[in-house]
């Protein structure tokens, strides 16, 4: 693998999508960057900047809290309650809110961190999960759009819900640089990621290279998963990606991911199958993929997903 490259993000501003041009030519490029990088950084200026701060202020909240109460924050499903006291990452911590969207589900995993509930962090995780939800449909629009597959689209939404993971990785407190998160790639349909300024999360090229995200307080970073790479027979980017920490401040961060349900089968439609594009990968149950990923061959697994139900 590469060094480290001073290569940007491409940046698509979503500010003005009103006329019928201008959406044209935001899809172009959405296109364009989900195929060659996987991943851009959105302008969107939906999410005011007074809840973009309230979600920091949030996040250390949540994160100071004892670890007796956050490890309180439980899920069925792998990786979705509290995951931290791992040896290979001391640095990181992270939590789940299912369905942040949603407020009542929001009110309920507070109610179980705080006796008496927190209205205030239920507000703003809710708040900003249903901003960036709005964000999620334009693109998951544009790209099947792009692919000439929009009659898919109603089901295609409807088929996953939200995970919020909030992330917190401490400052490593020297200027060596050491490791916040291990290289992987997204598992889920789209992730959509925001941060305070500490840099850290780092994007693989195709060919290669690094690249270093230099946050911005009104970009957002989309990324495309596994599950979406699959669904576009393989058209469609999922590009590794890692977190790496230097110097004293705390890196937080949020990710909103849209995750395919339970049962639902993913499935390529017949259209992005032809004799240029063969399909890729068979039929395949999410949830069924995650049992494999997390095994312990599944973790040692570059390219799981292949392994699992490529052809």
């Amino acid at each position: 693998m590469g060094s480290e490259t001073t290569r940007k993000l491409p940046v698509i501003d979503f500010t003005d999508l009103n006329s019928l041009a201008n959406w044209e030519a935001v899809k172009s490029k959405v296109h364009e960057a989900l195929v060659e990088y996987g991943c851009f950084e959105a302008i969107f200026d939906k999410v005011p900047l007074d809840l973009r701060k309230e979600i920091f202020a949030s996040l250390e909240e949540l994160f100071n809290l004892p670890l007796q109460t956050k490890l309180l924050n439980v899920s069925k499903k792998p990786y979705h309650g509290y995951v931290g006291q791992y040896p290979m990452v001391p640095l990181f911590e992270s939590m789940g809110i299912d369905d942040a969207n949603v407020s009542e589900k929001v009110e309920a995993m507070a109610n179980i961190l705080w006796p008496d509930g927190n209205p205030s962090f239920s507000k703003t995780i809710n708040s900003f999960s249903e901003q960036l939800s709005e964000l999620d449909h334009i693109i998951r629009k544009m790209v099947l759009e792009s692919l000439g597959v929009e009659k898919y689209l109603d089901e295609h939404l409807h088929s996953t819900n939200y995970l919020l993971r909030v992330m917190k990785y401490k400052g490593p407190e020297t200027s060596d640089t050491k490791l916040g998160l291990t290289t992987h790639s997204d598992k889920n349909i789209v992730t959509i990621l925001y941060q305070n300024q500490v840099e850290g999360l780092e994007v693989l090229t195709k060919d290669g290279k690094w690249i270093s995200y230099k946050p911005s307080s009104e970009g957002f970073v989309v990324m495309i998963g596994d599950s979406l790479h699959a669904w576009s027979n393989g058209r469609l980017h999922s590009p590794f990606h890692r977190v790496m920490m230097t110097g004293n401040e705390a890196r937080y961060s949020t990710g909103l991911f849209s995750i395919p349900k339970g049962e639902y089968i993913i499935k390529t439609p017949e259209e992005l199958v032809d004799e240029e594009h063969p399909l890729l990968f068979k039929p395949f149950d999410h949830v069924e993929f995650l049992k494999y990923y997390y095994t312990e061959k599944g973790q040692r697994d570059q390219f799981a997903l292949r392994t699992y139900c490529g052809v």
